[in-house]
C-alpha cells in the first residue's frame, strides 16, 4: 500500500466549504461550529442545501442529488481550500456515485474532513483520487463543539501539521497485542468499511496498512459479525497493525474486548485499543493515507511526514 498525495495546509483567511454529505444538520449546532471556524481566522462558506431535509427519509439531509451537487460545487470551486462535513449519520454512500470524479480530480488536491459515514468518502478519495484525507471532527458535531482537545487537535492538523506528527492515544491507549508496525493509514467507521466491500470506490484490502477503526451504536455480536466478514473475505490479509478508536453505545467494553481479542488477536500484528478517535469526547484527527508507525505499547501513531504539505 502506497502513501497518497498530501493536500496543502490551511493558512489564516482560507475559505472552507461546509457541506451536508449525510444526515440532517441542526441549525443552532451549525452556527456554533461556524463561529469556531471564524475564531480560527477561516472563512466558512455554507453550501446551499446544508439545512435541507429529505421529503421522505428523515435520516437524510436533503436529496442525494442536492447533497452531491453541493459537494461537487464546493470541491471544484478554486476559491475553496477545504471541504468540511457538517455531520455524519448516513447518506454519503447514496450520493458518492453521483459525483463527477474526473471533475474532482481536475480541481486538484484540497483538504477533506469528516468521520462516521464520511468513511465512504475517505475510501473513495483514496481509490479514485489518491488523496490523503482527515478522519476528524465535524462542524456541527456535539463532541467538536464542546471539547477543546478535539478542536485543538484538528486546528493543529490543519494549520501546523508538524506539531502533531505524533498522535498520542487520548487516554494513553491499552495494548491488546504488543509490538510496532509500519504502514499506510486507512480506515474509519467499521460498519461503513464493511458495507463498502465490492464498491468501485473502496480499497480491495488492508494489506500493508495501519487500520484505524471505530463505530457507534453496534452491539458486540454485530461487531463480531462485521470483523468476521472482513476476515472471511480476506480483506484483513496482510494488515500491518490495528488501532481501535471509540465504541460508544456498543455495549460493555469487557464484551467488546473479548470480541477484539478473539477476532483480531490471531492476526499476529500489533493492536492498540482505546486510541481516542471517532465517536467520542475529545476525538483526535487521524490522517488517512499517510505512512506511519504504530507503537501499541506506547499508544502512539508517528507520521513519517506531516499530514498536510
Amino acid at each position: 500500500m502506497k502513501p497518497l498525495v498530501r493536500p496543502s495546509r490551511l493558512a489564516p483567511g482560507a475559505r472552507v466549504a461546509v457541506v451536508a454529505s449525510s444526515g440532517p444538520v441542526r441549525e443552532e449546532r451549525l452556527q456554533a461550529g461556524l463561529d469556531i471556524l471564524r475564531g480560527w481566522d477561516l472563512e466558512p462558506v455554507v453550501a446551499p442545501h446544508v439545512l435541507d431535509r429529505h421529503g421522505e427519509f428523515d435520516y437524510l439531509a436533503g436529496t442525494d442529488a442536492d447533497r452531491a451537487a453541493d459537494f461537487q460545487a464546493a470541491w471544484c470551486d478554486p476559491a475553496v481550500d477545504a471541504v468540511l462535513c457538517a455531520r455524519g449519520g448516513y447518506g454519503a454512500q447514496r450520493m458518492v456515485d453521483l459525483l463527477d470524479w474526473d471533475a474532482l480530480r481536475a480541481a486538484g488536491p484540497k483538504v477533506l474532513v469528516g468521520y462516521s459515514d464520511v468513511t465512504a468518502l475517505h475510501e473513495a478519495f483514496a481509490v479514485r483520487l489518491g488523496l490523503v484525507t482527515l478522519h476528524g471532527p465535524m462542524v456541527s458535531a456535539v463532541d467538536f463543539l464542546k471539547n477543546a482537545r478535539s478542536q485543538d487537535h484538528l486546528r493543529a492538523t490543519l494549520f501546523d501539521p508538524e506539531s502533531v506528527r505524533v498522535v498520542e492515544a487520548a487516554a494513553g491507549g491499552s495494548v491488546l497485542v504488543p509490538e510496532r508496525a509500519r504502514g499506510v493509514t486507512l480506515g474509519g467507521c467499521l460498519a461503513i468499511l464493511a458495507t463498502e466491500r465490492g464498491s468501485p470506490h473502496a480499497r480491495a484490502g488492508a494489506r500493508g496498512g495501519l487500520l484505524m477503526i471505530e463505530d457507534v451504536g453496534e452491539s458486540p455480536y454485530r461487531i463480531d459479525r462485521t470483523l468476521t466478514q472482513l476476515l472471511r473475505t480476506g480483506w484483513l490479509d496482510g494488515v500491518a497493525g490495528i488501532a481501535l478508536g471509540s465504541w460508544e453505545r456498543c455495549g460493555p467494553y469487557e464484551e467488546l474486548r473479548a470480541v477484539f481479542t478473539d477476532r483480531l488477536g490471531g492476526l499476529g500484528v500489533p493492536v492498540v485499543e482505546e486510541f481516542g478517535f471517532g465517536h467520542c469526547e475529545g476525538a483526535l484527527t487521524i490522517p488517512v493515507g499517510v505512512t506511519a508507525e504504530l507503537d501499541a505499547e506506547a499508544g502512539t501513531l508517528t507520521l513519517e511526514e506531516p499530514a498536510l504539505r
